[in-house]
Formats: C-alpha cells, sequence, structure tokens
C-alpha cells in the first residue's frame, strides 16, 4: 500500500473539485478564535454530510475524511429531554457510521457496523432517531474501519433540562486529536512488522555514559525479557501532528476570556492513539465533570485524559495576559498547544517538553510485591513471589518475577496473544498516572472523582467478574482474556437490570482506555453511593480497575479499547444484555 506524501502535489490538491480556500475548512467552534456566540448545529433535526476532504494544519495540507465540509465535524448541540433526529449521509465511495460516545440510546441507534446497524453503505444514508436522556459534554465518531484516525470526529455538548451546577461566562470546546500524513492502515502495517517502528525514544549508549535513565544492571535485565521500558506509546511524534480543534501547534488555536471571569473548557480527546498530559501553566484546573456526569469540583495543576475521555473544567485567569494550554502526548515526543487570551493575537511561553517517562516494575504488574523483602518461601507459598530455583525471568530485589507463568491467571488460554501475565497487579486509580509522579504539583487521580449526586443504583453487585487485558507487542496483537475479536465464539453475556462488579486486569505494559458502549458504570474507589460514573476508563500498565455496572441497556453493545490500532488487532468483544428467562422474561 502506497503512503500518503507529505507534501501533495497540485492534482491531489484539486481532486474532486478541492481547492485551496476549502482546505482550511473549520466549523466555526473551532475556529482559530474562540469567538462566543458561535455557530454550531442545533437539534432536534439535524443532517451531517461524511466525504474527503484536504485539512491544513500548520501550513500544510492533509488528507481527511470530514463532516460537512469540515474536519473536525460541526459541534452538536442537543438539549436534555428533547428526541434527537439524526441524518448522515455517506459521500465515501466505502461504507460508514457514526457513533455516538457516551450517549445512553436504544442499541440499534449506537452506530457500530455488524453490532448494532449494518452500517452506512457508500452513497447511502440512515437516519439516527432517539432520546436524549443525559446532558454534558460527549462526543462522536465513526466506527467503520480506521475511519476515526482521518478526522472523522466532533464534539456533542448536551444542556441540562434543569439548571447547570457548573455556571460560567464563557464557555469553549477543547477537541484533542492526532493526525498523520500516512495513512491509517499503513501505520498499522509498520506496527505489525514492528511494534516499536515510531518510537524514537529508546535508550542509548550516549544516555547510559551520561548517566541517564536506566542503570547498566537494569538495562541487561530489560533486554534478557526483551521489553524496552521507553515503549509507552505505539504512535508517536515521529508521524503524529498533535491538534487541538483540528489546529496545530503552529496555528495556535485560541480562546478568548475576561480577565476575572469564569472559563468553563470541555475538553474531549477524540485522538486515536494519544493520551494527553494537559495543564495550562499559571491557571489552576477546576474538574466539574467527568465523562459528561457532575463531579465535586477538585483544583489540580495537571490532569491526565486518556482516548475517549471527556474532562470540563473551570479556570479563572487573573490577569489581562495570555496563558498557553498545553497537552503533551503522554510519551512526551510532541505536543498540543493552544492559547488562551483577553485579545486575538496574543501569545504566552511555550514550555519545552519534559522528559519521557520509562516503565517501571509496577507497569510490569509487579506493584503488590515487597521488593525489599526477598522471596521467602512463606511468601512463595502465598504465591507473593517466584522463589529463584523456579527459573521466573526476573530478579529484582532478591526476587524472580516470572511474568510469563500462567499460574498466575490460570483462567487465561495460552494463545500467542498472552506474552506476559501480571504477577501481582494492583489498584492504581488512587496514584498519579504514568510518567506524572514527580512533576512537583498535584495531578488529578481517579480517586479525586466523586459524584455530585448519588448513584442511580446502590445495590450490592450479585456476581463479579474479571476480564484480563492481554497483547503480543512483538507480533502486535491485542485482546481481552487471549482471545481476539475474529476468534471469539460467544459474547459476554449480562442479565437486565443485574449489577455486576467487574475487574478489569492489565496484563500488558501499556495502558488501555476501555470503553463499554451504552452504559455507564461507578468506579470502585472508595466514595461510597457517590462513586464516579463513567463510560471510558483508563486501566494503568500492569494494574487493575474495579468498576460496578448495571446492565439496564437491553441489546448488544462493543466493548473495546479505544486505542484505535489496539481495537483493530483484536482488543474487542461484544457484550450481550437479554431478559432472565427464569423471571419470564421481565425485566
Amino acid at each position: 500500500m502506497n503512503d500518503f506524501p507529505t507534501v501533495m502535489r497540485r492534482r491531489d490538491l484539486l481532486a474532486g473539485g478541492v481547492g485551496l480556500g476549502t482546505l482550511a475548512a473549520l466549523p466555526a467552534w473551532a475556529q482559530k478564535h474562540g469567538l462566543s456566540p458561535r455557530a454550531e448545529l442545533h437539534g432536534p433535526d439535524i443532517t451531517l454530510t461524511i466525504a474527503r476532504q484536504h485539512m491544513m494544519i500548520d501550513g500544510k495540507p492533509y488528507h481527511a475524511i470530514g463532516i460537512n465540509g469540515a474536519a473536525p465535524g460541526p459541534l452538536i448541540r442537543l438539549r436534555e429531554g428533547q428526541r434527537a433526529r439524526i441524518t448522515v449521509v455517506n459521500m465515501l465511495d466505502e461504507e460508514s457510521s457514526i457513533h455516538w460516545h457516551g450517549l445512553l440510546l436504544p442499541f440499534q441507534m449506537d452506530g457500530v457496523p455488524g453490532i448494532s446497524f449494518p452500517g452506512i453503505p457508500a452513497g447511502g444514508r440512515f437516519t439516527y432517531e432517539f432520546p436524549v436522556v443525559q446532558a454534558g459534554t460527549y462526543w462522536y465518531h465513526s466506527h467503520s474501519g480506521l475511519q476515526e484516525q482521518e478526522g472523522l470526529y466532533g464534539p456533542i455538548v448536551i444542556e441540562p433540562a434543569q439548571p447547570d451546577p457548573v455556571t460560567a461566562e464563557v464557555e469553549h470546546v477543547v477537541m484533542l486529536s492526532d493526525h498523520s500524513a500516512l495513512h491509517p492502515h499503513a501505520i498499522f502495517r509498520r506496527l505489525k512488522l514492528q511494534g516499536g517502528y515510531f518510537n524514537y525514544q529508546k535508550q542509548t549508549i550516549g544516555g547510559l555514559l551520561a548517566g541517564r535513565d536506566q542503570s547498566l544492571d537494569e538495562r541487561l535485565r530489560w533486554g534478557a525479557m526483551r521489553m524496552d521500558p521507553s515503549d509507552v506509546s505505539d504512535v508517536t511524534a515521529s508521524t503524529y501532528r498533535y491538534l487541538v480543534n483540528g489546529q496545530g501547534p503552529g496555528d495556535n488555536w485560541t480562546g478568548l476570556f475576561t480577565p476575572g471571569k469564569r472559563v468553563r473548557l470541555r475538553i474531549v480527546n477524540a485522538a486515536a492513539m494519544t493520551i494527553f498530559n494537559l495543564r495550562i501553566p499559571g491557571l489552576p484546573l477546576t474538574v466539574v465533570q467527568a465523562d459528561g456526569q457532575d463531579v465535586r469540583p477538585v483544583t489540580v495543576d495537571e490532569l491526565q485524559i486518556a482516548v475517549a475521555e471527556t474532562y470540563d473544567v473551570v479556570v479563572t485567569p487573573p490577569e489581562h495576559r495570555a496563558y498557553t494550554l498545553v497537552a503533551e502526548s503522554w510519551d512526551r515526543s510532541g505536543m498540543a498547544r493552544a492559547t488562551l487570551a483577553p485579545a486575538i493575537g496574543m501569545t504566552a511561553a511555550v514550555p519545552a517538553l519534559r522528559p519521557r517517562p520509562l516503565a517501571t516494575m509496577k507497569d510490569m504488574g509487579m506493584g503488590g510485591m515487597d521488593h525489599g523483602s526477598g522471596c521467602t518461601s512463606d511468601h512463595a507459598a502465598m504465591g507473593h513471589c517466584q522463589p529463584a530455583e523456579q527459573g521466573a525471568a526476573m530478579d529484582h530485589g532478591g526476587m524472580r518475577h516470572d511474568m510469563r507463568d500462567f499460574a498466575n491467571a490460570p483462567g487465561l488460554p495460552r494463545t500467542p496473544v498472552v506474552q506476559t501475565v501480571a504477577p501481582m497487579p494492583v489498584d492504581r486509580t488512587g496514584e498519579p498516572p504514568q510518567g506524572l509522579a514527580d512533576v512537583g504539583h498535584r495531578v488529578l487521580t481517579y480517586r479525586d472523582l466523586v459524584s455530585l449526586t448519588p448513584d442511580p443504583d446502590r445495590r450490592v453487585p450479585s456476581r463479579a467478574l474479571t476480564i484480563h487485558l492481554t497483547g503480543n507487542m512483538e507480533r502486535y496483537m491485542w485482546a481481552f482474556d487471549g482471545v481476539k475479536l475474529n476468534a471469539v465464539t460467544a459474547p459476554i453475556p449480562f442479565r437486565l437490570n443485574e449489577r455486576v462488579r467487574v475487574t478489569l486486569v492489565n496484563d500488558t505494559m501499556m495502558a488501555h482506555p476501555i470503553h463499554l458502549h451504552g452504559h455507564f458504570f461507578e468506579l470502585v474507589t472508595g466514595h461510597g453511593d457517590h462513586a464516579p460514573r463513567k463510560h471510558t476508563v483508563n486501566v494503568a500498565p500492569g494494574g487493575k480497575v474495579t468498576f460496578d455496572l448495571t446492565a439496564n441497556a437491553e441489546g448488544d453493545w462493543a466493548f473495546h479499547c479505544h486505542l484505535l490500532y489496539h481495537m483493530h488487532a483484536g482488543m474487542m468483544q461484544v457484550v450481550t444484555v437479554r431478559p432472565d428467562p427464569a423471571a419470564g422474561g421481565a425485566a
């Protein structure tokens, strides 16, 4: 497959009648200066037209797929309590779709080809019709192939039926994403050939001689396991441009404010593969919503937003000066950058990229082991470690840990998609995300999130379910419980309205943002009946996350990692919710 060129030829620019004036097309909400009021699409009746186009990023043209002539697509604004009717026209020469991420709706309207509907054929159209039963910040994107990577996404804002508990004089949507001159199938092919293909931040001899990164002893031990501690992100700034509202760092999207007034930022991570660390130097961030759900306000200096998550934050710039919004990629190979300012044309200093993180023993799933005490026979008998004579893969602090010992997860099949098994995964929801433990300021953790209102279902779960997140970096395969989607023989079953405690165990050394369609779940983080409700949760490397789920939406629902190429490589299954036959079909 031929890669798209970084700089396109003149005939490419003119193909399909696309002129240079169209290349920079952006919806009004995403124009360079975030003026208010701004044009947007209002419900209940909306038409979206999907078509190929180009987009300008930092002065260069890129191939894209847009909606209504713009990439990202238009902002859709709905109101809680209304009925939305959205007709999508597909002008592509291939099937397409729109999934309404985080919206609670009938499964036939969820927009996942092959699961909830047939898809929208080339030249065809489909009308989504559903009641709007919630409020908050959400987004929409294609669920067909790898179209999402090419720009087929946009934001959704739903106004509450009751007075909004969050007040602000100014509001801006901040949609983060990644875009590449490479066609997404070319990116995927490179990952299949070599999992670390895009990693240009590996450890070097020069770094060792300068005393940076791991010691020689550590490097030798990690090398013996064929593991690279710098392998944090599969796709990096070596091919990506990181965007704010479709604009690159050089474009410098600018949102306006009045000093002393509250500004609400509706932050959406619409990236294909990039988790962002977001901060505004000089401005504290007060988090007021997570995944569209109100939370008790919590003030931090930085937050990590995983792919497909949304956070609403309020800032109050006190001075008549510009502030830089910085969204570093999680591997710190690049950044998205924007500006908040009281006037057009003002800028602020852009901080340099911070040193890239390295994976640790905890990222290997060894967080539950006391590395300083040694592996006694008692500890081994309790399964807390592996004695040296058992031939484990790594010696650390007197203990040898085998990351390929299936005794740590006896239910997992011995398939090529289970390259490693976490020996002692721990709940990491109370610690700063990977690479942010030593930044010197307060960082948001999942345990900081507390629901503003009591959870709607406070029943004790009737059963427990454990799901392992597995993978093989050398062959670039990803799966749930060691089985890729194309090898799954049955969906994950739930009974309608049952309450289930689900634990996700990450047996890999990479974070995975896991999304369940059609539902919210409550994170088990010690907040009782005010547990935060989310539709996407990021499971730290070698860690685990537990949530309580009420399966209250009948139908078939997609369940997957929202790193696009992980989903494409097999980390996806179907959750089916059906009435309990023992209850006579009643809910």
